[in-house]
């Protein structure tokens, strides 16, 4: 009875249902795969310092080297190469117009357009015998006449606000009347002032007019060095608080020195006292 018994064995075939891990991986590395392209794709159309920054932070997670990642703002980045490239434009275009006037060839190395955080400066500065104004006076020469009607047009075309600097150097006057660099110093920037807006600035583009005599010398090592009297047009930016109403739409340098006392040769005595004749002078002068 035993020899004859039948032994039946089940064998079960395994696999896994439809509940299985598998697809899982499969569908992981598919959804980090397409992170990864969207990650490139993005970085491709940033701007260079946050391109810099994502670099920094894989080379240096822990930010101990010298370039870490940092969180930057993408619309901010834009705005600011914009504004870069916007003053770069207009440096250039200023600079072939002044090319225009004649006789620029003796006066390019006394004007220097620079970029700066406050906007695009334009400065003017003399030469030991007088360039852009009348020894000890605010009566401007023809040469900063020329220059400032080429200025006064193409600033004139602009919505950014413009401000004017005066410089005397630090030689000081002995003057019976008590005028000094102060009075100099704004007087000349007032007679640039009154220039501009004959020659094409609006009134009110022009936001400030300082004088600060020999106090911000461009080489304070050379105190009596003429290039120290200047007169400064600044283009400002238009995020600067002295014009808070401005926007950006994203289009597109003297005083006789003696030898002997270092004083300066006096201003007439009308220089500073006759605002009104020096209007009437000065839109007399754009005129021409």
């Amino acid at each position: 009875m035993a020899e004859n018994q039948i032994i039946v064995i089940k064998k079960k075939k395994g696999g896994h249902g439809h509940h299985g891990g598998a697809w899982k991986v499969a569908y992981a590395d598919f959804v980090t795969a397409m992170m990864a392209l969207f990650i490139v794709l993005w970085l491709m159309n940033t701007s260079k310092p946050v391109q810099d920054a994502v670099s920094g932070y894989f080379r240096d997670p822990k930010g101990t080297s010298e370039k870490k990642g940092s969180i930057s703002n993408g619309a901010s980045d834009t705005n600011a190469t914009r504004k870069t490239e916007y003053f770069d434009k207009l440096k250039e275009d200023l600079q072939k117009s002044l090319a225009q006037v004649k006789g620029f060839d003796k006066l390019k190395n006394q004007i220097e357009i620079t970029i700066t955080p406050e906007g695009l400066r334009i400065e003017m500065m003399e030469s030991p015998n007088g360039t852009f104004f009348e020894n000890g006076k605010a009566q401007p020469t023809e040469a900063l006449i020329q220059i400032l009607k080429v200025l006064s047009t193409e600033a004139g075309k602009l919505s950014n606000p413009i401000s004017i600097e005066g410089h005397t150097d630090a030689a000081q006057y002995k003057s019976p009347d008590g005028y000094s660099n102060w009075e100099l110093s704004a007087d000349r920037a007032n007679m640039a002032r009154r220039i501009m807006e004959n020659s094409g600035v609006r009134s009110q583009q022009v936001v400030q007019v300082r004088g600060y005599a020999d106090r911000n010398l461009r080489k304070p090592q050379l105190p009596f060095d003429a290039s120290n009297r200047r007169v400064s047009i600044i283009i400002q930016r238009p995020d600067q608080p002295a014009a808070p109403d401005a926007t950006f739409d994203g289009k597109l340098p003297a005083l006789a020195t003696t030898p002997a006392t270092g004083t300066k040769e006096a201003p007439a005595p009308e220089g500073s006292s006759k605002p009104a004749e020096h209007a009437k002078e000065a839109k007399e002068i754009a005129a021409k």
